[in-house]
Order: structure tokens, then C-alpha cells, then sequence
């Protein structure tokens, strides 16, 4: 896990943020937020954690989309008072007892905590096991820039908000969610074998989605729902869900 943390300060902070973000920024007064920056046609460009850190707030973001995240972020800011700098900030992360200063990941209580500082690491957890036991999707594995937050989970995950207004692509992220049934998504399989991540999945001869992270006998996979209602194969192995 490498993160960049970036720091977003300034008197039109949680404003800059609210035009922007999937979810609601007023949150971050109860702890941290998970969000997302879309494109306007509604898709994933990057996913972050908010923290409030006094009347600044931390962006917490996979550092391979920082350099590209970052820009675009100064590219809103127009007349803002706000500030956006790279910080030396490190993560560290785990599940049991949390040190003095560290925060709960937002997205599920099994995600432990996160503590910002001088050092990075974590405590040994496997990781994978807990994405894939809770169908959490990882930024550059299961979210991609073809992703539509609402099939990757992000409602149950803690990361959009329907109330809040206007932001970059609300509109047809807010259409998905009232007029129209998801028939594809992100979803925990269980598996009999093993296939690289990205290995399509097959209903005969027809795609039925794609397979990601795997743990064990179960893995995070991409379904079109209508053809998943029997044993799927990827590659060598044979996928199963109990949807």
C-alpha cells in the first residue's frame, strides 16, 4: 500500500470539496468521509479518504493517482481560498488495538483503523481476505476508469450520498440510482482454482464478467447478473455465486 496524503486547507475548504466529491463533506465533522472524484459522464477517476485534521482536511489517496488527482483538483479551485499541497504524511493501518490519534476507516468497520505520521505500515493483517470477504474493491484492481461507483459498491460502502446536491457527474450517478436497476456489479464468488486477476468469466460461451481479487476459495468479480445463474468459468477455474 502506497499513499500519497494530501493536504486541502483554506476558509472554502469543506465548499470546494462539496461541488466536487460523491459524498457529503458536512461529515467530516463526526470523523472521516469516503469519497469519490468522477468525471462528468458519471465515471471513476479517483477514490480517497477525507480526514479532518483541525480546520484542514487530509486527502488520502493511492499515490500512482496523486500526480493526475492533484492537478485536476487546483483545476476546480478557480477563486477558492483554498490550499492544495503534498504532504510527508505516511499511513499506518491495522485491526486490532488502535494507537492514541487513529482514525476509523469509514467504509467498514472490518478495514480497522489508519493513523497518519511519520511511518508507514501496518500491522500484518491480510488485507486481501478482508476486500474480498466484504466485496471491497481496491483503486487500480477492481476500480478502473470504466467503473460506475454504484456497481463498485460505494452506496454500501459509505462512499456516496443521494441528499447533498450537485457535484461533478451527481447527475448520472443519481439517474442509476432512481431510475434504473443495477444488472451489473462487483460482487464476493466463490472459486475453485485459481485465474489471474482480470481473467474473463464465461457462461458457456457468452462474458459474463471479469474476476479480481481472490482469497482462499472466494474472489471479487464484475458480473452481469443475468448471466451468472449457473458455474462460470475463468480460465481453468470455476466460479460460482449465490446471488
Amino acid at each position: 500500500m502506497t499513499r500519497k496524503i494530501i493536504r486541502i486547507s483554506g476558509p472554502d475548504t469543506l465548499h470546494f470539496l462539496q461541488g466536487l466529491v460523491s459524498n457529503d463533506v458536512n461529515r467530516l465533522k463526526d470523523g472521516p468521509v469516503y469519497a469519490a472524484l468522477l468525471t462528468p459522464q458519471g465515471k471513476y477517476l479517483a477514490d480517497f479518504l477525507l480526514i479532518p485534521q483541525g480546520q484542514d482536511v487530509l486527502l488520502d489517496i493511492d499515490a500512482t493517482l496523486a500526480p493526475t488527482v492533484l492537478p485536476r483538483l487546483s483545476m476546480y479551485k478557480l477563486r477558492a481560498q483554498v490550499t492544495l499541497e503534498e504532504t510527508d504524511l505516511h499511513v499506518q493501518r491495522g485491526t486490532g488495538p488502535a494507537p492514541d490519534g487513529a482514525v476509523t476507516d469509514p467504509r467498514r468497520p472490518a478495514l480497522g483503523w489508519r493513523l497518519y505520521g511519520a511511518q508507514s505500515g501496518d500491522d500484518g493483517t491480510d488485507w486481501d481476505a478482508i476486500r474480498v470477504a466484504h466485496c471491497i474493491p481496491e483503486t487500480g484492481v477492481e476500480l478502473t476508469p470504466d467503473t460506475f461507483i454504484l456497481e463498485a459498491g460505494f452506496e454500501r460502502l459509505h462512499g456516496v450520498d443521494f441528499r447533498k446536491g450537485c457535484y461533478v457527474g451527481q447527475e448520472v450517478t443519481a439517474r442509476m440510482k432512481h431510475k434504473t436497476e443495477l444488472r451489473k456489479g462487483l460482487v464476493t464468488v466463490q472459486i475453485d482454482g485459481a485465474a489471474p486477476v482480470g481473467t474473463p468469466l464465461m457462461a458457456g460461451d457468452k462474458e459474463a464478467g471479469t474476476l479480481f481479487t481472490q482469497s482462499g476459495a472466494r474472489a471479487i468479480a464484475y458480473l452481469r447478473f443475468d448471466r451468472a445463474t449457473g458455474p462460470l468459468r475463468a480460465g481453468q477455474a470455476t466460479v460460482t455465486w449465490n446471488g
